[in-house]
């Protein structure tokens, strides 16, 4: 059982930056992928980056690639989201997830995922 918990969310002015954090904690003994995905109001979930269990393999969604940078902090249990140049676009719930047994989580699949943080919203405003 993992349990994942996001923070960092917050208002940022469009062209601004922030980071968005996900705590793991539980039985993080197997191999985990970790995801980012999103989610606007009337809109699905979507994946917006994926890393693999040894930080060698990471994937951003078209939309994000060039401004998000997903990195994980194995010491720390952490994974982080930053995210520059932000559009209006981009306003949503964050929520990290967590896929058990997996090598490469590309492109990623809400209902593959085993564990989900509660979300945190992140809003963008011009």
């Amino acid at each position: 059982q993992v349990q994942l918990q996001e923070s960092g969310g917050g208002s940022v002015q469009v062209g601004g930056s922030l980071r968005v954090s996900c705590a793991a904690s539980g039985t993080t003994d197997t191999t985990y992928c970790m995801a980012w995905f999103r989610q606007a109001p009337g809109k699905e979930r979507e994946g917006v980056a994926t890393i693999s269990p040894g930080g060698g393999r990471t994937w951003y969604s078209d939309s994000v690639r060039g401004r998000f940078y997903i990195s994980e902090d194995k010491r720390e249990n952490t994974l982080s989201l930053e995210m520059n140049g932000l559009k209006p676009e981009d306003t949503a719930m964050y929520y990290c997830a967590a896929r058990r047994l997996c090598g490469l989580w590309i492109p990623p699949v809400a209902r593959e995922a085993t564990y989900w943080g509660q979300g945190t919203q992140v809003t963008v405003s011009s």
